[in-house]
């Protein structure tokens, strides 16, 4: 696929995931638009990470869309493939289970990941722990944000090595969040 096959792919998922987050914003106090976070993933991955993946830049982009809007499996993998929507699958949470429940299992399957699945999910938890650090939910103390840097750290853990620019950001971005919340 030539650069504007590659351009035209990369804006259909963008364009399709500012339409499935068209009415959500995110956590923190700012509510920035929520189609702000996926691209940041995406766009981590290519920037940092010097990762360009045609599919794992589209799932990153799609990552949330099956956990936190109306999206099926089957809408994805009809407009982006089968290799996009497994992956979109690895990093997808079960909503129907508890809080607590959804952590533990992200932790746990974390080191059984792919390699594409883990390259989002690593740059998916820097853009979560930079918000915890600059835009943390109003509603979250300082020990709830401790509390998620510490999580999000076994999640890193369990995605090392697979790409050592992100890893070291990973590292750099929770030191500085460590260091700022306190």
């Amino acid at each position: 696929m030539g650069d504007i096959g590659t351009a035209a792919r990369l804006l259909a998922a963008a364009h399709f995931s500012a339409d499935r987050h068209r009415d959500q914003r995110r956590k923190g106090a700012r509510g920035t638009p929520y189609i702000n976070h996926p691209l940041e993933v995406a766009e981590r991955i290519v920037r940092v990470g010097g990762i360009g993946d045609l599919d794992v830049l589209v799932a990153a982009i799609l990552h949330d869309t099956i956990e936190d809007t109306e999206t099926t499996a089957d809408e994805i993998e009809d407009q982006f493939g089968s290799i996009v929507v497994a992956l979109v699958l690895e990093v997808t949470d079960d909503k129907s289970l508890t809080s607590s429940e959804r952590k533990r299992l992200e932790i746990e399957h974390a080191p059984h990941l792919t390699p594409g699945a883990k390259l989002i999910k690593l740059a998916d938890k820097i853009s979560n722990v930079a918000d915890t650090e600059s835009n943390p939910p109003a509603s979250w103390s300082r020990q709830r944000r401790r509390d998620y840097l510490d999580f999000a750290e076994q999640i890193a853990l369990g995605c090392r090595g697979i790409n050592d620019a992100l890893d070291a950001e990973f590292e750099r971005v929770l030191a500085q969040a460590r260091d700022r919340i306190g």
